[in-house]
């Protein structure tokens, strides 16, 4: 093997000016002079690549430009000790320590693990401290080569050591504290998850693992950590994976498998920051481990559950759930675009636009309007687009409720199935059903053992085509007219409810949508109301006025909080006051989910009356014909709510109730002292998936 450093490859103490792209190009041109590269200009652009991807400079006054190239026929070391330094990023300032990684876009294990090995070794002080201190080229070779000398028989090795921060350069996962994942270990630290993986797969990878495992050291956790490098990837146990708590994508690319970690709360950041801030990290994977609302890793069906599978004991009405919300969650864009967008093409050319708007669009222009104007062809054009947006709807919804059973292979077949059921007119009913079918048929397909040739078109032609067959099969020839007619049946339904039938579905979904504040029944109800949207028409406005009644009541809880913390400020600690003038616009928004910190210090005072509120603005919503083509966005689409001076209203009405009903309650029920201050909750993210609003 040759020597990936020589004392030609080391600049001491130079100027090479403050432009990192000229500094990239001068060390570029020295592995070129060595006979290591043939092409300068390649080099350079292969690096300069990977910079503007993520900077490359880390704390501590160092940076490590690197690329894999074609042009690089030797793996291929150089460091330069610039006077002045050079800012390459880092939020400390310039760097005085740059190591350029040049290495061959086919390089061997054995190399890319020596190269991982060096980048890992800048973590440590001691190393840098010698290479700052280093008095000729010929000293910092032989720091090189001791640091990497380590290294060597793990590269020459296919066995791989797991334990402690130092994870081998085989890309084995790391764990902070003990050398194995013994169970009585998870019994006195919390156990954490963290996969590093950056687009070369050669530094920034094992130097964010190693700043983790330290930090997690620190902490007090047990970190197990799967570096996805270049020179390979070592998977975390199941076992592990079953025991722990939350996990952290320190990334710059795609995850591989992520749906071995599915239901896990997540910590998501590029892999430059797991270098940068190890510690916050670290705190924030803690923190989320104890968060029932954080953020989760979705998208988990498409492996069979194993022992480290943390859904291997939902029950069935469980992973149908998951399933479901990550179908609707995924849908919502396309509904809140579409929607947002018909609005608009109403407010600008009238409701009669959508007799003509298509025909407008294809025979007029900003050049030639129609006759009614510049508004009336803007208001086509608006109408047009979302019209299509919303079209994708069903099959968006078909599609990604396949892709959480069977991932990526259950993608084309449950939008086809989506597409069918349009065409069957089973709406969203129809893509229920679709989305389901095609996933599990996706699913199975994908379980069957096939010879190694055939793999590699299991998932892009195989799946696809079969499942499609079956899928959109099955609807075409067994499902989809039973569905059709259901649809017809509850489209009918809901366009005939008036007067006491439709104040007391306003009830029942008001009263949901407070009931856990983003919870379970909260999205159900929102799914409910979303999902209906494609069935609303001029001739059938109930989907609306669902929409509207979900949307007003869950914009209620916050709103009646802000309210009762200015009425009444001595009910409240100063924490809770503070988030309270936070509340004021989360609820205008609709993200129910301002309300959150009050009801974790006084649930059974702030809930009931949050339901209270929000029955009623429900209730008044449904009963005077209120609608809302937008999902999301509180007062803010006032353009896309029909009758917006009524929707105001029953919100101010449910929210005057439940403030009032909050201080009543304080008043002669509580009796215990105000919670604390440090023990108030901050207001809260959103969960991944459905929007901050449910």
């Amino acid at each position: 093997m040759s020597s990936l450093i020589t004392p030609e490859l080391v600049i001491l103490d130079r100027d090479l000016g403050t432009d990192r792209a000229t500094v990239i190009r001068t060390l570029a041109t020295l592995v070129v002079q060595n006979g290591r590269a043939t092409d300068v200009d390649a080099l350079f652009a292969d690096a300069w690549a990977r910079e503007s991807q993520t900077d490359t400079g880390i704390p501590g006054g160092l940076a490590i430009p690197h690329c894999r190239s074609e042009a690089v026929t030797v793996p291929t070391l150089v460091m330069a000790r610039p006077n002045p330094g050079v800012d390459f990023g880092s939020d400390d300032g310039p760097a005085d320590i740059i190591f350029f990684i040049a290495a061959p876009a086919g390089a061997d294990q054995a190399h890319l693990a020596l190269l991982s090995t060096l980048a890992r070794s800048l973590i440590r002080e001691d190393f840098t401290a010698a290479l700052r201190s280093a008095p000729t080229p010929q000293a910092v070779v032989d720091l090189v080569n001791e640091a990497l000398a380590p290294a060597a028989p793990a590269a020459a090795e296919s066995d791989a050591a797991t334990g402690t921060a130092a994870a081998t350069s085989t890309g084995t996962a790391a764990t902070t504290g003990t050398a194995t994942s013994a169970p009585s270990t998870s019994e006195d630290k919390p156990v954490l998850i963290a996969v590093t993986a950056c687009p070369t797969g050669i530094a920034h990878t094992y130097m964010a693992a190693d700043a983790l495992a330290a930090a997690a050291k620190r902490a007090g956790a047990e970190l197990h950590v799967e570096t996805q490098g270049s020179s390979s990837v070592t998977p975390v146990d199941p076992s592990v994976i079953g025991r722990a708590s939350a996990v952290i994508f320190a990334v710059d690319v795609d995850v591989r498998d992520k749906n071995r970690f599915a239901g896990l709360p997540l910590v998501q950041a590029p892999v430059k920051r797991g270098i940068d801030e190890p510690d916050k990290m670290i705190a924030e994977a803690l923190a989320a481990a104890k968060d029932p609302n954080a953020r989760r890793v979705s998208g988990g069906g498409a492996e069979p559950a194993t022992a480290g599978d943390d859904t291997r004991n939902e029950h069935i009405g469980q992973k149908l759930k998951r399933y479901l919300l990550t179908g609707v969650s995924y849908m919502i864009p396309f509904v809140a675009g579409g929607g947002l967008l018909i609005a608009l093409g109403f407010l600008l050319a009238g409701y009669r636009i959508t007799d003509n708007a298509g025909e407008i669009v294809l025979t007029n222009s900003l050049l030639n309007l129609p006759d009614g104007g510049l508004g009336q062809y803007l208001g086509a054009v608006a109408y047009v687009i979302g019209n299509a947006s919303m079209g994708f709807l069903v099959p968006a919804l078909a599609g990604y409720i396949a892709y959480a059973i069977a991932d990526r292979p259950g993608i084309a077949v449950g939008f086809t199935a989506g597409a069918v059921a349009l065409v069957m007119n089973a709406g969203f009913l129809g893509g229920l059903v679709g989305g389901l079918l095609a996933g599990f048929i996706a699913w199975a397909i994908g379980r069957i053992n096939v010879p190694r040739w055939l793999r590699g078109l299991m998932p892009v032609v195989i799946i696809p085509l079969v499942g499609s067959i079956f899928a959109s099969g099955l609807m075409i020839v067994l499902l989809g007219g039973p569905i059709a007619a259901l649809m017809t049946g509850l489209s009918s339904w809901l366009n005939s409810l008036t007067g006491t039938s439709a104040v007391l579905l306003g009830l029942i979904l008001g009263a949901m949508m407070a009931v856990d504040l983003g919870g379970p029944v909260n999205k159900v109800a929102y799914a409910f109301a979303v999902a209906g949207l494609s069935a609303g028409s001029f001739e059938n406005q109930a989907p609306w006025a669902i929409m509207a009644a979900v949307m007003g009541a869950g914009m209620v809880p916050p709103l009646a909080l802000a309210l009762a913390t200015l009425v009444d400020r001595k009910l409240f600690s100063a924490a809770e006051r503070e988030n309270g003038k936070a509340a004021w616009l989360l609820g205008a928004a609709f993200i129910s989910e301002g309300a959150i910190p009050f009801a974790a210090a006084d649930p059974l005072r702030v809930i009931p009356a949050g339901i209270v509120g929000s029955s009623i603005t429900g209730a008044i919503i449904m009963g005077t014909g209120v609608t809302s083509q937008a999902p999301h966005g509180g007062f803010f689409v006032f353009f896309a709510i029909g009758n917006f001076g009524m929707f105001v209203l029953a919100i101010l009405v449910g929210t005057i109730v439940s403030a009032g009903l909050v201080i009543l309650l304080k008043r002669f029920v509580r009796r215990r002292p105000v919670a604390d201050e440090t023990t108030t909750t901050d207001v809260t993210a959103v969960e991944q998936g459905i929007p901050a609003t449910v």
